[in-house]
């Protein structure tokens, strides 16, 4: 499809539901979900944080549930995102070696025909608000992005509490991201939502990028994946069930935003790793 200026656009999805502790179950109902989101025209999916498994208390299990980049749940994936002709990211419980209590929370991108295009392991874990995710997950390296490319956008990944850090979305558009994907387990919580709402639309109008954010759906996860655009206009959200939401964007949005706000050209300050 064709955008105003005649530049094509494209759509795009967040699919939000609960994952459960069985990874076979969670990969039909991502099937689902992934079909409905292609029959409305979307070419890549956003799935949450942790679809692989997923329980809400974090204990031993995880660990044994655990699985490689080279798993079933990643070769599911891969098949479903060969058969339905579309890119699809979601967040696993990745097994890693020299690890033998924690594992990595990571995000996998695969592309329209099951090719694994990009990984991410996040960074910033979630020890806050009462929670101590470092006790069963180890933190993913600094290093440099992975990103791929999408529609005629450049696409970068992070993961639920690294929203928190602003440098984390800067460095992906330091490397080019114009489109950032954000798996997430967002808890609910007093204020929580305000939170998300808040730090989704602030990331994507800071860096004038697409940002989508896909949660779990509650009563665990607070729900309202979204699609916000560089203005920082909610294209589309889900509320707290387990549904798809599709938004079509555009590279020249982006470039037309840019225009008008040029903060990232006007910017005198850099991000390095601490």
């Amino acid at each position: 499809m064709a955008d105003a200026a005649g530049l094509s656009s494209v759509a795009i999805a967040v699919a939000q539901f609960a994952p459960g502790d069985d990874a076979d179950v969670n990969l039909e109902r991502m099937s689902r979900l992934a079909g409905d989101a292609a029959n409305r025209g979307a070419l890549l999916v956003v799935f949450p944080e942790y679809s692989s498994y997923f329980t809400p208390t974090m204990d031993a299990r995880w660990f044994e549930h655990a699985q490689s980049l080279h798993g079933p749940f990643v070769r599911g994936l891969a098949e479903l995102a060969a058969e339905l002709g579309i890119h699809i990211v979601a967040g696993m419980a990745e097994r890693v070696p020299e690890e033998n209590t924690r594992v990595a929370n990571t995000l996998v991108a695969l592309d329209d025909r099951g090719e694994l295009v990009a990984r991410y392991r996040k960074m910033h874990l979630y020890d806050a608000f009462g929670q101590r995710e470092s006790d069963w997950i180890v933190p993913g390296p600094i290093e440099e992005p992975q990103t791929f490319a999408f529609g005629g956008f450049t696409v970068g990944l992070q993961t639920c509490y690294d929203i928190r850090f602003p440098e984390v979305t800067r460095r992906l558009v330091d490397a080019g991201a114009d489109l950032v994907l954000l798996p997430s387990e967002w808890v609910r919580g007093p204020l929580k939502e305000s939170h998300w709402r808040t730090l989704i639309t602030a990331r994507a109008i800071e860096n004038t990028i697409y940002l989508a954010a896909a949660d779990h759906a509650p009563p665990v996860g607070a729900g309202n994946s979204m699609i916000v655009d560089p203005m920082g206009v909610e294209l589309a959200t889900i509320g707290e069930a387990s549904d798809t939401a599709v938004a079509w964007i555009s590279p020249s949005r982006v470039a037309d935003v840019r225009k008008v706000n040029p903060a990232l050209a006007l910017r005198r300050f850099t991000v390095a790793p601490s």
